[in-house]
């Protein structure tokens, strides 16, 4: 029988963590792989996470304070050294063979990250994400959430693998130097696999590759000012000179409009605060922006057949005359596309 592959698995514990036991105890049965897990205490306020981790064979981590999903990560993947790297969310259960599946996939050559097969655990017929789109703003959501699980039983390249379970190659992690722990959390699965694709190598949605998953869209203040910020980050450090330029007109634009919604929503002070991160903090963006920019070997002319220009009403609902301003942004992108 051939060795086993095996797997460095990081799971994060944060607040209550209802579903951790059942995370655990999946990703300990996995089949066809050799797992190595790996839990990090971010802050989880359970008083069993220690007795948790050791019946399933976890090596714990507590670094004493909150990390955010990209310092915990950081963390816990640079205590392993296996050759391979998964990332399962706490409220995540895999199926046996998903780890497995992955693994065979981010083992080609060609794949920089292999992306689950995630459902939505009150309905495993339910697509949560079927690998995550990028539009040209910068956004990005839980691709085909909602859909029948029959729908996406094709593999295809995404855009952006979803953090909730996903494998990737140690070489290659370490090669793009992990999350930015500037993130904290939201965006560092779709910052990372932009970078994947700069890189040369491409992110796969593997059907098949089942995890149930506990999710729920929560808004609130700090949430939204996270994904806010992280959306900026990423835009400006990871697209070309052109590309910043050619979508300028449209970036402030929206940003405007985006001030507009949050003041709406009782989010503007987050929203400006957001904009205040970026100035306070703009020789880490720069320093950023030089070590992506420099790192990449594939451009975005060659990167743009995988933007989008329309949101998905499903995972974010729009104000009236939204349509008319899709339309108006999907016909500059087309004009404009051509020039990147």
């Amino acid at each position: 029988m051939p060795d086993r592959p095996v797997v460095d698995v990081v799971m994060l514990a944060y607040g209550d963590e209802p579903h951790l036991d059942d995370a655990l105890a999946a990703v300990a049965a996995s089949a066809g792989v050799e797992v190595r897990l790996t839990l990090v205490d971010n802050g989880c306020t359970r008083d069993d996470v220690a007795a948790l981790a050791d019946a399933h064979g976890a090596r714990l981590l507590r670094p004493g304070r909150n990390l955010g999903f990209t310092g915990g990560v950081n963390l816990g993947a640079g205590a392993g050294t296996a050759p391979f790297l998964a990332l399962v969310n706490s409220d995540a259960v895999v199926d046996p063979g998903a780890l497995a599946a992955l693994t065979a996939v981010a083992s080609q050559p060609d794949i920089g990250i292999a992306s689950g097969d995630i459902r939505l655990a009150d309905d495993p017929a339910v697509m949560n994400s079927a690998g995550n789109p990028l539009h040209v703003l910068g956004l990005s959501w839980a691709g085909g959430l909602g859909d029948p699980a029959t729908a996406h039983e094709e593999a295809r390249d995404v855009a952006s693998a979803s953090g909730a379970t996903l494998v990737l190659r140690r070489a290659t992690w370490e090669r793009l130097g992990g999350f930015p722990d500037a993130f904290f959390a939201y965006q560092e699965d779709l910052e990372l696999s932009w970078r994947v694709w700069q890189a040369g190598l491409r992110v796969r949605f593997v059907p098949g590759a089942v995890s149930r998953h506990h999710y729920a869209f929560g808004r609130h203040a700090r949430k939204m000012y996270l994904l806010e910020r992280n959306r900026l980050l990423f835009v400006l450090t990871t697209y070309g000179g052109r590309t910043l330029a050619l979508l300028a007109p449209v970036l402030v634009a929206f940003e405007v409009a985006m001030f507009v919604v949050a003041t709406a929503q009782g989010w503007g002070r987050q929203k400006v605060a957001g904009w205040a991160w970026v100035l306070r903090h703009h020789r880490w963006v720069r320093r950023r922006r030089a070590w992506v920019q420099g790192a990449r070997v594939v451009p975005d002319r060659d990167l743009v057949p995988l933007l989008v220009t329309r949101f998905d009403p499903a995972v974010l609902p729009l104000p009236a005359g939204a349509e008319v301003l899709q339309r108006a942004l999907a016909g500059y992108w087309s004009a404009v596309r051509r020039f990147v």
